[in-house]
């Protein structure tokens, strides 16, 4: 039986299995004027397994929804964070925290979490997950930054990607793109060399005004698979919708 499932809940919020765990990443399950999905909450947050731990890697509303995940029934589960988020998630009641910074770690029932670069446009970490030979590695919605090709090299084999691909723009700050795009994704995967990688961060938008006046992005995930066929060849990319349950 695989000891690697991922489940898409939107965006950048999945659910991880590895080493007999499940991990939430990003969790947002609501939505405010210019923030939202593009796509389905495939799971509501009283649908959530049992979670061994919530990985979160900044401390942006649609990575970081915790005044609506301060409703999850347990409290004490532990959060992994980037340590902008310390303060945040301990106001919403959950006092279980550890900030990480880039390449420290912390083994949580067997599975080691691993904090790795980032650079978006706020501080961000983001995160290998590691059980014996099996390795998942959450981008967040990090740019694609040299320090990236590290991972390999620092942290071993990863066996599954979840990668950002929408290369959004901020119009108002002189256009500044703060989140890799579908070459940038593909160029990563050619460097982790996983067996199977899976995009995400590419549905969201901020409404047809704020997509024409604050936000520019590449929406179709397509375009990464594309790009990744040619670069990593022997990477299966897999476009999964929310709720879709994947085993590696």
């Amino acid at each position: 039986m695989s000891t690697i499932a991922v489940t898409r809940v939107t965006h950048s919020c999945h659910l991880i299995e590895i080493g007999g765990r499940t991990f939430l990443t990003d969790p947002w399950f609501s939505t405010r004027p210019g923030y939202y999905q593009g796509e389905p909450i495939a799971i509501g947050i009283g649908e959530l397994p049992d979670l061994d731990a919530v990985l979160i890697s900044h401390d942006h509303y649609d990575h970081c929804d915790l005044e609506t995940f301060a409703t999850y029934r347990d409290h004490g589960v532990p959060f992994v964070v980037a340590e902008t988020v310390v303060d945040h998630a301990r106001r919403t009641g959950f006092d279980n925290v550890t900030g990480l910074q880039p390449w420290q770690e912390i083994e949580i029932g067997g599975v080691t979490i691993t904090a790795a670069p980032a650079k978006h446009g706020v501080h961000e970490i983001t995160f290998v997950l590691r059980a014996g030979d099996d390795a998942v590695y959450f981008a967040g919605d990090t740019l694609l930054i040299p320090e990236l090709a590290e991972i390999p090299e620092r942290l071993g084999h990863i066996s599954v990607a979840l990668l950002p691909t929408n290369g959004l723009h901020v119009r108002p700050a002189h256009n500044m793109q703060v989140v890799m795009n579908a070459d940038e994704a593909a160029e990563l995967t050619a460097v982790l060399a996983p067996e199977l990688a899976m995009p995400h961060h590419y549905a969201f938008t901020k409404g047809w005004l704020g997509d024409r006046l604050i936000t520019s992005s590449d929406r179709d995930p397509r375009h990464y698979l594309d790009a990744a066929r040619k670069l990593a060849p022997d990477t299966t990319v897999r476009i999964v919708e929310p709720g879709i349950r994947v085993e590696l």
